[in-house]
């Protein structure tokens, strides 16, 4: 398990010198700006730790964003992130969304949630509980491979 997790940080490492875009953050959450009136939550340096709580809209330049996805490798390489909070206004979580998330023990998915993506959660060691409701039509290839 530990050369499992230097191995990956080592990746991590490798990749931290790939820069990461984003629209805007709020409260230490970072976004993409889907449409007119929609965001993603995207990744920022890997920097998500411990319980993050998404909210369900936030606004931005006067503007009022709702929150409707989980972008791709949003929360890649997030080995401190232990818990996160999805409100009901996401409807699909992305490509390597939660990819090598060790700490993540447990998530629970809103009914709002279609579809979650390929490797979504590839590589969550410490992942033990995971509640996936009726209103997901469709689960990505491997999304949960590697998950003991």
């Amino acid at each position: 398990m530990k050369t499992i997790k230097l191995l990956f940080t080592v990746l991590l490492l490798l990749c931290a010198t790939v820069a990461t875009a984003y629209d805007f953050n709020s409260q230490g959450i970072y976004y993409n700006i889907s449409s007119d009136k929609t965001v993603e939550v995207t990744n920022h340096d890997f920097e998500y730790t411990g319980i993050v709580r998404i909210p369900s809209s936030v606004t931005y330049n006067g503007t009022v964003y709702s929150v409707t996805s989980i972008g791709d490798a949003a929360f890649q390489f997030c080995f401190g992130l232990t818990s996160i909070e999805i409100p009901n206004s996401v409807t699909s979580i992305g490509d390597y969304a939660f990819q090598f998330c060790f700490g993540l023990t447990s998530i629970e998915i809103p009914n709002s949630i279609t579809s979650i993506g390929d490797y979504a959660f590839v590589g969550c060691t410490g992942l033990t509980s995971i509640e996936i409701p009726n209103s997901v039509t469709s689960i990505g290839n491997r999304a949960f491979a590697e998950c003991i």
